[in-house]
């Protein structure tokens, strides 16, 4: 059964990535604009205009030109940018370097502050903190990325904030050869989508705990001779642990598209400008494959928070999936 789960999910897994590689490549190709006109510039000729296309693979049936590029996909080529000339792979793997590193720091700051509040909210029995655990959820999650990353800057920054601590804007030009210097750029961006999140995973820590501490395995565990502390955090916690993990994969994936706005915000080159820029500038071959990466990580990381709530939720065990025997 469970190879049967798993061939199942790689199946969709690839179904989904042939049809996200036709949705991509019709929508870019709907768009209004030409990327030779744009090459081109405004003066250019016609002729001049359709040289280019004819270099650029664009006066191809659209068939062939979506042959092309997933053919290149398959072998790992990206293709070369219109505009710049470069490889895409190139790119792509330099700005990645900025924006993966960003977006798990993020989650570890959102996991920091969601799960301790999330469980002292479920722990406490004061009616005032309670609310008070409440209003913060809602606070938090309520600020903008944009409001709060401007705050982060008014009081942290180095110039203009008013304990001038972190660098407000960009990263070292000798990348993560300066650890230090990298992560200190990384730190106000990583906190202005860390907070947000951390709200949103502190609401579900709590939700879900809250429901595993009024279930009877909370009484056994406590008939057993532990305290309610104790049972909260070594049953409780333990059995939303796989609700838990699906939402930090969600969280994940939201901050990929949700570090384009912080991205910009603090000049960073990462994979969100890098995108933003190629779309304004109508750069067809960057911005499919560009899309394309981001849709199949999405994809991949659903398919790996599937497999992994499977593992942990014990009531899939009990159903007889995990044992590879399914009970009467």
């Amino acid at each position: 059964m469970i190879m049967r789960f798993v061939g199942k999910r790689l199946m969709l897994f690839v179904a989904a990535l042939i049809g996200l590689s036709v949705l991509v490549f019709v929508m870019l190709r709907v768009l209004p604009g030409d990327v030779a006109a744009v090459i081109a510039g405004t003066n250019a000729t016609p002729e001049r205009i359709a040289s280019l296309r004819a270099e650029l693979g664009l006066d191809k049936p659209l068939v062939a030109q979506y042959g092309d590029w997933i053919l290149g996909l398959v072998h790992g080529d990206l293709g070369v940018s219109a505009i710049g000339g470069k490889s895409v792979a190139q790119q792509v793997a330099a700005r990645a370097g900025v924006t993966f590193p960003l977006i798990v720091l993020s989650l570890l700051i959102a996991l920091a502050i969601g799960l301790p509040l999330g469980c002292a909210a479920v722990l406490t029995r004061n009616p005032h903190l309670r609310g008070l655990f409440h209003g913060i959820a809602i606070v938090a999650g309520a600020v903008p990325a944009l409001w709060g990353g401007l705050l982060l800057i008014l009081l942290f920054s180095r110039g203009s904030g008013l304990l001038g601590l972190l660098p407000a804007q960009g990263f070292p030009d000798d990348g993560w050869s300066a650890p230090m210097r990298a992560l200190a750029s990384l730190i106000l961006p990583a906190l202005t989508t860390g907070i947000t999140a951390g709200a949103s995973i502190m609401r579900y820590t709590r939700a879900a705990v809250g429901d595993m501490a009024s279930s009877q395995a909370m009484d056994m565990a406590m008939a057993c001779g532990m305290t309610r502390r104790q049972a909260v955090l070594r049953v409780a916690l333990r059995l939303a642990t796989p609700q838990l993990v699906s939402v930090a994969g969600l969280t994940f994936a939201q901050m990929v598209t949700g570090v384009m706005v912080v991205e910009n915000l603090f000049a960073l080159p990462g994979l969100g400008a890098m995108l933003v820029t190629d779309v304004g500038n109508r750069d067809l071959v960057a911005v499919q494959s560009e899309l394309f990466l981001l849709a199949a990580f999405f994809l991949l990381l659903g398919l790996v928070v599937d497999m992994t709530h499977r593992a942990l939720d014990p009531r899939l065990k009990a159903s007889g999936v995990v044992s590879g025997k399914v009970n009467a």
